[in-house]
């Protein structure tokens, strides 16, 4: 197992343990972070630690791996209200705006996490970012009928103004071309991926403005819904909550994380108790 991979499954097996009770219904996120997160709670579940749980997939390959594992299964049709959703994020900037959807689920997860009373992000550093844009492409599921038309709309908002616009080719469960046919996502639509050189100067009015444009389907800009975010570095797990004094501390990760230092950010919770 790599480095990163041991901090996502600290990450991952922190939320479950941090945030999982008996009783309740659970949220599923899509993507490597993710992954771990259903593995704790498919241990738990097993162990007997944890009872009465159903879950909701994100995913069709997170409903095989939740499956494979005995975890119970439901569907926002019969569960509207869920009491937590654990997933992982692309980018997440100071004030808590994520990007997802480079697994290529982000409708099925903002549906999902919409509708959880408390949504938890698990990241490792690296994933910390001072503004949305150059760090990840901002993913956009759009329908498949005149696709070439809603890219040019899409490029043609001033709110996107600098953005280069790839169709996804290949598999939908990663933004790299890896095929000749175009990606298709588990609801049979296409995603074209936004790219950035420079920091989105507001990416709530972006987000507002895809969302009302024809032919889009959702966005992979994901804001003012995460309750907290769990991350862990060289140092160890953090969690970090959506309050002010979390936030400052916040920056500081930012700050450290593209030299791969969170001890700056532990220190300062450890101030802070």
């Amino acid at each position: 197992m790599t480095s990163q991979d041991e901090l996502k499954k600290q990450t991952g097996y922190r939320a479950v343990d941090d945030y999982v009770k008996s009783g309740m219904v659970v949220g599923l996120g899509t993507g490597s972070t993710a992954y771990f997160a259903v593995e704790r709670l498919g241990q738990k579940l097993k162990s007997g630690e944890l009872k009465d749980i159903v879950a909701i997939p994100t995913s069709i390959r997170t409903k095989e791996q939740a499956e494979s594992l005995g975890i119970p299964l439901v569907t926002l049709d019969t569960h509207s209200k869920l009491d937590v959703a654990i997933d992982g994020a692309d980018n997440v900037d100071p004030s808590f705006n994520l990007v997802k959807g480079g697994g290529g689920a982000l409708l099925r997860e903002k549906m999902v996490e919409l509708a959880a009373e408390k949504f938890i992000v698990i990241v490792d550093e690296s994933k910390l970012c001072d503004g949305l844009g150059p760090g990840f492409p901002i993913p956009v599921e759009i329908t498949p009928f005149c696709h070439e038309h809603t890219i040019r709309a899409i490029a043609a908002l001033p709110s996107c103004a600098g953005c280069q616009p790839v169709l996804r080719m290949g598999s939908s469960s990663n933004n790299k071309v890896d095929g000749d046919e175009i990606a298709i996502t588990d609801n049979g639509n296409y995603i074209v991926d936004l790219h950035f050189s420079e920091k989105i100067k507001n990416a709530s009015k972006m987000a507002k403005d895809l969302k009302a444009l024809c032919g889009v389907v959702d966005h992979g800009i994901f804001s003012g819904m995460t309750t907290a975010v769990i991350c862990a570095g060289a140092e160890g797990v953090v969690v970090k909550t959506a309050d002010k004094k979390d936030k400052l501390i916040f920056n500081l990760a930012v700050a450290s994380a593209s030299i791969g230092v969170v001890s700056v950010l532990a220190a300062a919770l450890s101030r802070r108790r």
